[in-house]
């Protein structure tokens, strides 16, 4: 007797039993829902009216992958392989009979999803749906046989490229590779899948020749796999330093597809739950779920959003093309204002070469460019022009006398519920917003550059800032696809200051006989993008150090420039702008700049310190140990109370490794006990710039965790 259970629906039609998986909000594999899906499956196999089983989604989703909350907090390898094994066990129930299954994938069929669309006999799918298998995201590997079924249904090689990139694929390419059997739009999916029984049923197909377990017609020979498989352990060397995961999928098809399929699989599940247990799946998992709840505070949960529809952007510079970029993208309508004609040429031109990297793969064509900037874009000279818009975002000189000229006027011509955002990455927000007479409808909108690309939006609350100018400044943020994280006020607001901190770890070393490149290259084994002096080459040397004097102006003594900055500094060697910066870059490759080299050398001399080597476990330990100081003085100070955001604000805006989860998540795994003990003893070493917090100290004292575990 077939039966509804909560998130499986049960209908018989015309002798096939269709299984409607329905577990909000996405489908996700919970245990309750997996449960109650094998009661569900084994019911219909075993029911004599049944000839066959369709199994399909809800709304956007057929299955969107495991739940991985649960996932999170699991320490227990053995009794989370034996759990996995379980899902084998249902998985190769409907694969191996005794009736025809059929998957019907009405949306996204991720992950999990995709494993068990693996394990029926017939794919169908909706054109323009997602499939694909990415678990190595989240530091993971497809653990439901996944890479066992995908290489023996499409071949190795894609398999491979799908599996350690996890990215996903549309369901027509799904079907070039022989991945889905047959496309059907939304109002045919059932129809064709309830067609594709019947071919069972006349003798066309036979669920025993449509087991992929049973395949081996689309796998390489010993020597094809061995030359393939070392390929790609060679570029995963390169590309794919401090994660784990998609070294242990290269595993599991090294030494799996082959005859005995339950070996094949009881493997990936062992590798499974070495993955699932390790910092680095754990990191990643956590940096997921943090980018999820990104924005969503307790302060506007029942705030409503306003609705934007037309936005102005201040000025077309670097920040400001690529902003302009989004808004495009996004399909808004972008009014860009600049000071004269000239200027606006000048920034349409560069808004179009935003566009650079999409018209070169193909994303937008030339055409379609030309019609989206002339159906979307107005540019002007006059700031009466804006008075129709709902946002306006500024990027103009970094001065606050010009800007604050500019938000005066704009206050007498825009609506009184007009958002003002302000790009800018240091000047005081609250005390920009102290010029109009509604403080309230001033926020930070600090973009980071390239703004057309990195994911972060650093959104500043401002002393007088209200929930609701928040909510639609958060809603704005999703609207353009970033990552919206949000602080308040404060000199360097989170990242600056964060990432600052970081640089000013590394004039300490550098002044204590640490070479130069040394600390670049510990940097860069840790997982960063690149060191501290390439960095501060990049940004600008001169920038940097105005940016520290202006933390010491305002935070006070702690933050008082060192010596060696200063002299540097002198130098006028700033950086890739003015060809040599802490390297040289007019010749065909960077090399150390000797001046640099002299002054630092001079420096030594003068205070009686030789060069010595450092291992790079010092240089991260006073790096981090900085860094965490750092972070818990903001939270102290009350720019940031959620340390979850603050860790995918530097992951997501700076690069920091997402495999090491963040600063904060670094000092968990550190422990703030021995955190503690080094400050203290670097402290003693460089002075009160590394004096342990008050929020440190106390949580060593009380063994507690930026994170509850």
């Amino acid at each position: 007797m077939m039966m509804d259970f909560k998130t499986v629906k049960v209908e018989l039609k015309d002798g096939v039993a269709v299984l409607r998986m329905d577990n909000p909000p996405v489908n996700q594999m919970s245990q309750d829902f997996m449960g109650e899906l094998d009661q569900a499956v084994r019911a219909a196999l075993g029911e004599a009216q049944v000839r066959a089983l369709v199994l399909t989604g809800t709304g956007k989703n057929f299955v969107a992958g495991g739940d991985v909350t649960q996932m999170l907090p699991e320490k227990d390898k053995a009794r989370f392989v034996e759990r996995l094994m379980w899902v084998h066990s249902l998985f190769n129930l409907m694969e191996q009979g005794p009736k025809p299954v059929i998957a019907a994938i009405n949306g996204n069929c991720l992950g999990g999803g995709l494993e068990m669309a693996m394990a029926c006999h017939y794919r169908v799918a909706v054109p323009g749906i997602s499939v694909g298998l990415p678990e190595v995201k989240l530091g993971l590997i497809p653990g439901s046989a996944g890479t066992q079924r995908l290489p023996r249904l499409i071949g190795l090689p894609d398999a491979l490229d799908m599996m350690t990139s996890g990215k996903f694929i549309k369901a027509e390419k799904a079907w070039s590779l022989g991945l889905v059997d047959e496309l059907a739009p939304a109002d045919k999916l059932l129809e064709v899948a309830l067609a594709a029984v019947d071919k069972f049923q006349s003798g066309e197909f036979t669920y025993k020749t449509r087991m992929a377990s049973k395949r081996f017609d689309r796998l390489p020979s010993v020597m094809e796999k061995a030359d393939l498989i070392g390929f790609v352990k060679a570029g995963l060397a390169k590309k794919a330093k401090g994660y784990i995961a998609p070294f242990k999928i290269v595993e599991a098809v090294e030494k799996g597809l082959s005859m005995d399929f339950l070996a094949d699989i009881t493997r990936e599940a062992d590798l499974f739950g070495d993955c699932v247990v390790s910092p680095v799946a754990k990191n990643l998992i956590s940096t997921f779920l943090n980018q999820r709840a990104a924005g969503r505070l307790p302060r506007i949960k029942d705030t409503l959003p306003a609705k934007v529809h037309k936005v102005a952007m201040l000025g077309g510079g670097v920040m400001g093309s690529g902003i302009v970029h989004l808004l495009l993208a996004g399909g808004f309508e972008a009014v860009l204002w600049e000071i004269n004609d000239q200027a606006l040429a000048k920034a349409v031109e560069a808004i179009k070469k935003t566009f650079g990297y999409k018209l070169k793969t193909g994303k937008i064509k030339p055409d379609q460019l030309a019609a989206l900037l002339a159906g979307k874009l107005r540019t002007t000279t006059q700031l009466e022009d804006l008075a129709d818009v709902d946002l306006v975002i500024e990027a103009v000189l970094e001065d606050m006398g010009v800007k604050q000229d500019i938000w005066k006027k704009l206050e007498g011509i825009c609506r009184p519920d007009v958002i003002f955002g302000t790009n800018t990455s240091a000047l005081p927000i609250t005390e920009m917003a102290s010029v109009l007479k509604d403080p309230a409808r001033m926020i930070g909108l600090h973009f980071f550059n390239p703004a057309e690309r990195m994911p972060l939006l650093e959104i500043i609350c401002a002393g007088q800032t209200s929930d609701q100018t928040l909510a639609s400044s958060v809603a704005f943020g999703r609207a353009i696809q970033k990552v919206p994280v949000v602080v308040n006020d404060g000199p360097g607001f989170y990242v600056s200051r964060q990432l600052g901190a970081l640089m000013v770890g590394a004039i300490f070393l550098w002044a204590d006989g640490v070479s130069i490149q040394a600390v670049d290259e510990a940097m860069l084994e840790f997982g960063m993008p690149m060191g501290p002096a390439t960095l501060a080459d990049l940004t600008g040397i001169d920038i940097n150090y105005h940016v520290g004097t202006t933390f010491a102006r305002r935070l006070g003594g702690r933050y008082e420039v060192h010596p060696l900055n200063e002299a540097i500094y002198q130098l006028g060697d700033y950086g890739r702008k003015t060809g040599a910066g802490y390297f040289d870059y007019r010749g065909a490759q960077p090399v150390p700049n000797p001046r640099v080299a002299a002054v630092v050398a001079e420096y030594l001399k003068a205070h009686n310190l030789a060069p010595r080597q450092a291992s790079q476990r010092e240089i991260i330990d006073l790096m981090l140990g900085i860094a965490i100081n750092e972070a818990a003085l903001m939270i102290e100070e009350g720019i940031c109370d959620r340390p979850a955001d603050m860790d995918l604000a530097m992951i997501t805006g700076t690069g920091f490794p997402p495999y090491r989860g963040g600063v904060l998540r670094y000092a968990d795994q550190w422990g703030l006990g021995n955190v503690h003990a080094k400050l203290k003893e670097l402290e003693q070493k460089y002075g009160p710039r590394f004096a342990p917090a008050q929020l440190i100290k106390n949580m060593a004292q009380q063994g507690q965790t930026f994170y509850p575990y």
